[in-house]
């Protein structure tokens, strides 16, 4: 039973030792970065009424939540998503504010996964909002950022992939899809079978344009001349062209930032936040699989809690990078400006007056009593596990 208690629920884990204390500093630089484009620090609660992420605002399916009451009897949940939870402050807080509402957040989310998927269920994100702007300025300024957070860290190999959920939605429309059919393409561009997605949309009675249109989902990287041809075979479907003309003015702005070259048009990149309503984008690196930034445009989501502000922003998936920056072995600094003192009994005095200067000087220290029976070389060992930089004897009187 006791061994049982060491064990840590499936999908979570214990950070420590150096990978804590890497987490912490990246963390901080990050944050930092943050705080230089005007972005404010907000905290928002571990857990909302149910209602804050409910199907109707087109977040987390209610089968992946952590639900529980309280003795009201209200139905609340570990937060899956932080932004919804800003929206709500925003609306509260910010409710007479006409102008651009900036904020940065910092914590943990939580996702009942299905076990056979082997993602973690607990991750721990940082990331900002836009609030009450609709403008492409606005995109560009959130995409420069990211790019800016990424490079910061310590990544120079990434790339950070943009879409239009209006591209997909146009070519539904225009194609007069059934929901059924429309999950089953969802489903196939989810899993990269671009061979199926052509098969099913061979099997539709379509125009040559919208057949064009339907095979560019597979681009990962639109070029120039792409585009050009995409908005020739679009001329007569505004909701596309609409993408397109947003997508491509996006990228003109983002060579203003010098950070184009980081940034790729996917026209059939697809978010399962359904909240989303322009630009979607996800960034990638080498060593982790799944994305290690995340964001778009929502400018509907704020209606539901009562304001209406066109917003966008992102999260960056903190763990996820962590883990790519090990794997490309990037290394991120840490000063262990440490001092074990080791002090006999009687030379207590002593030590705390030590420690007391050496914290006065911003050098840590961490005392620690003489135990007969030890030696020199165990404290030694016992400094050097403990990521101590530097080790003080002070001896008995009779030393």
């Amino acid at each position: 039973m006791k061994r049982r208690l060491l064990h840590t629920p499936e999908g979570v884990r214990d950070i420590y030792n150096m990978e804590c204390a890497r987490k912490l500093i990246l963390q901080e630089n990050l944050h930092e970065l943050l705080k230089k484009y005007g972005y404010h620090a907000i905290e928002t609660p571990t857990f909302e009424f149910f209602d804050i992420f409910s199907r109707e605002i087109g977040t987390t399916p209610s089968k992946d939540l952590y639900k529980f009451f309280d003795r009201e009897g209200n139905t609340l949940v570990l937060r899956p998503d932080i932004t919804p939870s800003i929206a709500r402050c925003v609306a509260k807080y910010y409710a007479e504010e006409d102008f651009a509402v900036r904020l940065s957040y910092m914590g943990n989310t939580f996702i009942n996964n299905s076990s056979y998927q082997g993602r973690m269920k607990e991750n721990t994100q940082l990331g900002a909002e836009l609030i009450g702007d609709n403008s492409v300025a606005a995109d560009a300024e959130i995409l420069a950022l990211v790019v800016d957070l990424l490079k910061t860290a310590g990544l120079t190999e990434f790339q950070i992939g943009v879409g239009h959920v209006d591209f997909f939605r146009g070519l539904v429309m225009e194609a007069k899809l059934e929901d059924e059919m429309e999950q089953e393409l969802v489903e196939l561009i989810s899993n990269k079978n671009f061979f199926g997605v052509e098969e099913l949309v061979d099997s539709l009675q379509l125009s040559s344009e919208l057949k064009g249109l339907f095979s560019m989902l597979g681009n990962l990287c639109m070029t120039e001349d792409m585009m050009g041809r995409a908005k020739e075979l679009s001329a007569g479907f505004p909701v596309i062209l609409g993408a397109l003309n947003r997508l491509e003015e996006l990228m003109q702005v983002l060579s203003c930032y010098g950070v184009e070259k980081y940034v790729t048009i996917e026209p059939g990149m697809l978010s399962s936040y359904h909240y989303y309503t322009g630009i979607i984008f996800a960034g990638y690196t080498f060593g982790s699989g799944e994305p290690i930034v995340k964001g778009g445009r929502y400018d509907q989501l704020m209606d539901y809690f009562g304001k209406h502000a066109p917003s966008i922003g992102f999260a960056v998936v903190t763990d996820q990078l962590l883990l790519a920056l090990a794997r490309q072995k990037i290394e991120i600094p840490v000063e262990n400006n440490q001092t074990l003192i080791v002090y006999h009994k009687e030379k207590l005095q002593d030590a705390i007056k030590r420690a007391v200067s050496l914290r006065k000087q911003n050098l840590g220290a961490a005392l620690v009593c003489w135990e007969d029976g030890k030696t020199e070389e165990d404290y030694r060992s016992y400094a050097q596990r403990m990521h101590m930089e530097s080790l003080m004897f002070i001896p008995a009187n009779n030393d």
